[in-house]
């Protein structure tokens, strides 16, 4: 089974059980360790900057006496990724005198990828049970063993096809000692790759075979998706994980005929009914409820749990094609989607827990793991306690998009990556170390093994791109890492500043703003949730004021797993991005809500700070040119100290500019307001510096920077209602230009005129 430091640089690894934490309250810390290290110390320390590049102020973090300060025991935590379903083992399960018959829609994704359990009741370490599988060859199975060492697998002598849905069938005749296995390809007008009129080996077929052998009875739960490989105490080791959907599977007490089989699928009835189990049965108008639940509607009421989440909301067997709304058509959604490298939480065992000092203050913290040279740190956020504000100013921490981001693969895995960049991808030891151990989770950029888009992401595993000295593959350190500089900014500026995240946005709403004066978001916050745009506009309607300090914010639609908070969801479409959501999978199984981009839900992000995602590319940053808006008497304020030629930050840490890696623009039919003030605009940008995909509706030549006007960063300012107003940068790239010159630069002089105003009770210059 995976262990997670097997192999790989990184010799010590953690996590904790979520990102934000207030005084009096306690954090669990997780910790893996190479076998060879024997102990490792542990303590905590506030982080202020974590770019190790030469040309800025360098690493700075202060060590916070607490009561973890110590030395533990290390030990080596093994993870189980793949998602897939358990049904507590109960008597019902045991076949009877007459056998038995497992039956179920499977639209596999990988066949003939290594052996696949479908529906099993089998413990391989006993070889004792019975269970319908995919064979190593992709041919559909049924096994049998009497835990004796006596075993015997039936197959069919043609592989399903892939992304085709089959019902298929295996039944054992206890009586006549016969095994039969039927596959049928069920192919509809939209829910196949193929039409109806195509024609495939293997679309009808049975197979009958004499045994003679009798199914041991296990203690092994029934698993959907994989099969047990052992047990640690009372939990089930799953392997054999399925790629592919599962829809409707009935488990029999007898074998049944191809009529019955068929009969089943819409009405499982009579004595011989053991399970039903109905993945629709928790979708509702509002999304899924009971997420990790799946219902069994015999009598016997067998429910089973969802392990590292598989992938709800998608479309079933019956698919037509004409809804795609599931929460419209529950029925044509009952599918579950499993995949072999899923994971929501690696469930290691808890090593220490800070209970967080009354008085603490607020801050960006980190537990610092460390053994001899290899050190890991396992960052969080200190809020203010519950309910106060201890800063006229809040820094609101984007942890939506650090976790979608999180552990991705794009340096090894993305086959352009090189022309994307405009150089090569260079490996830090944690992309080698998550590149190694799959088993950590994939990001929200990746690809399931099969090919299908990620869609869920946990902070319940060690983030190896969320970490202070991080420097991304493609060159410049970013999100999490990237906001330290901001962060190291309002230290050396002497700004009292409270922290507050994503999550607490979310659920506080603008109860949470309102104790505010400003509100600063980080470089990136691209992954927004409904209730944080309410919030924010909630705000600004009232007099906030709000400086938006990044690009590309408030693109993708999010939202949080209705019974596990650390996990997050979107479903891509719509916009630019790594992959495509399938048909009909375009809503959000947490919610119900559509996914895609907020702009194609009518909240573009202009509606709120005035600019829009308007291009990507990261080669090099480039810098600002003021525009006659800046002399305005409303707006001349914010470049006092700057002359009226100076180049605003053409210099900087992430490419040597203020202005770069993805920029937004100002558009006036985007919904930025006609009232508001273009300051200054960047330019010079490179052919890598692309114009957005959902800008243009056709394949067009020149939209690169070199080319197209529309490829900048808008710098922009405008009041809303009661004395409020908004800050909007419009570039990742503006926060590493903060520190040049020891902070003495234009970019730092421009940001912190607008935030001194901001912060004050002052109204605001007109």
């Amino acid at each position: 089974m995976p262990d997670t430091m097997v192999s790989g640089p990184m010799r010590i690894l953690g996590y904790c059980d979520r990102p934000n934490v207030r005084p009096g309250e306690t954090l669990n810390f997780y910790v893996s360790c190479a076998e060879e290290l024997s102990t490792y110390e542990a303590d905590i320390v506030r982080l202020v900057h974590g770019d190790l590049d030469l040309r800025g102020p360098g690493f700075k973090e202060e060590v916070i006496e607490t009561g973890v300060t110590g030395q533990y025991p290390a030990r080596t935590q093994a993870s189980y990724p793949g998602s897939h379903a358990i049904i507590p083992d109960r008597p019902e399960l045991v076949p009877g005198a007459a056998g038995f018959t497992i039956q179920a829609f499977v639209w596999p994704t990988t066949p003939g990828n290594g052996r696949q359990g479908i529906v099993t009741k089998w413990s391989a370490a006993d070889q004792a049970g019975y269970g319908l599988f995919i064979d190593d060859r992709g041919h559909l199975e049924l096994v049998l063993g009497d835990g004796n060492g006596g075993t015997v697998a039936v197959s069919t002598d043609q592989p399903l096809v892939e992304r085709c849905w089959y019902l298929v069938s295996g039944s054992y005749d206890a009586r006549a000692g016969i095994v039969r296995l039927r596959q049928e390809a069920v192919v509809g007008m939209a829910n196949a790759p193929v039409s109806r009129a195509a024609t495939f080996a293997g679309q009808s077929l049975s197979v009958e075979q004499s045994v003679g052998i009798t199914p041991a009875t296990t203690g092994v739960p029934l698993v959907m998706a994989g099969w047990t490989d052992h047990l640690e105490g009372e939990q089930a080791i799953v392997a054999g994980h399925y790629n592919g959907k599962l829809d409707r599977p009935r488990l029999a007490a007898r074998p049944l005929s191809r009529e019955e089989v068929w009969a089943w699928v819409a009405e499982p009835a009579g004595p011989d009914l053991v399970g039903a189990w109905d993945f629709s049965d928790q979708i509702t108008p509002n999304g899924i409820v009971a997420f990790t639940t799946i219902t069994d509607s015999s009598p016997h009421g067998l429910h089973g749990q969802t392990v590292n989440a598989p992938v709800r909301a998608v479309t079933g067997y019956n698919w037509t094609g004409e809804q795609h709304v599931y929460t419209h058509a529950p029925d044509q959604y009952g599918a579950i989607q499993f995949h072999d490298d899923s994971v929501d939480d690696l469930r290691w065992d808890v090593d220490f827990q800070l209970t967080v000092p009354d008085g603490l203050r607020s801050g960006v913290y980190g537990a610092r793991l460390r053994s001899g040279e290899h050190e890991d740190y396992v960052p969080f956020y200190v809020l203010p306690p519950r309910g106060v504000a201890t800063a006229r100013i809040a820094f609101l921490a984007p942890t939506n998009s650090y976790l979608a981001y999180a552990n991705d693969h794009m340096g090894v895995d993305a086959e352009l990556i090189q022309l994307a960049i405009g150089r090569t991808a260079v490996l830090a030891a944690q992309d080698i170390h998550r590149h190694i151990h799959r088993e950590l989770g994939n990001s929200l950029y990746d690809l399931h093994t099969d090919g299908s888009g990620v869609c869920y992401s946990s902070w319940r595993r060690p983030l190896l791109t969320v970490r202070p000295k991080y420097r991304h593959s493609f060159g410049n350190v970013w999100q999490f890492n990237a906001d330290l500089h901001l962060v190291d900014w309002f230290t050396e500026k002497g700004f009292e500043v409270d922290i507050i995240t994503d999550r607490d946005l979310h659920d506080e709403g603008v109860e949470l703003l309102k104790r505010y004066r400003a509100v600063v978001t980080g470089s990136h916050p691209e992954y927004t949730t409904g209730p944080m745009l309410d919030a924010i506009e909630a705000y600004l309607q009232d007099g906030g004021r709000f400086m938006y300090m990044g690009g590309n914010g408030f693109y993708w639609v999010t939202n949080y797993h209705p019974e596990n908070p650390h996990l997050i969801e979107i479903r891509r479409h719509g916009g630019t991005q790594m992959w495509t959501a399938a048909p009909g999978e375009h809503y959000l199984s947490f919610t119900g809500e559509m996914g895609g981009l907020w702009r194609n839900r009518g909240r573009a992000p202009q509606k709120i700070v005035g600019v829009g995602f308007i291009a990507q590319g990261l080669d090099i940053s480039s810098y600002y040119r003021r525009k006659p808006d800046s002399f305005a008497e409303g707006a001349s304020w914010i470049f006092e100290g700057i002359g009226d030629d100076e180049l605003i930050g053409n210099f900087g840490l992430c490419g040597d500019g203020a202005a770069g890696l993805e920029l937004d623009w100002y558009e006036p039919s985007l919904g930025s307001p006609a009232h508001a003030y273009l300051l200054a605009s960047s330019e010079g940008h490179t052919n890598v510096m692309l114009e957005v995909r959902e800008n243009f509706g056709t394949t067009m030549p020149a939209h690169g920077g070199d080319e197209q006007p529309n490829v900048r960063a808008d710098l922009v300012y405008f009041m809303t209602p009661n004395d409020g107003a908004v800050f909007s940068t419009g570039s990742i790239a503006w926060c590493g230009s903060l520190s040049h010159n020891g902070y003495d630069n234009n970019v730092s002089r421009i940001t912190e005129n607008v935030l001194r105003q901001f912060a004050s009770d002052d109204p605001l210059p007109r």
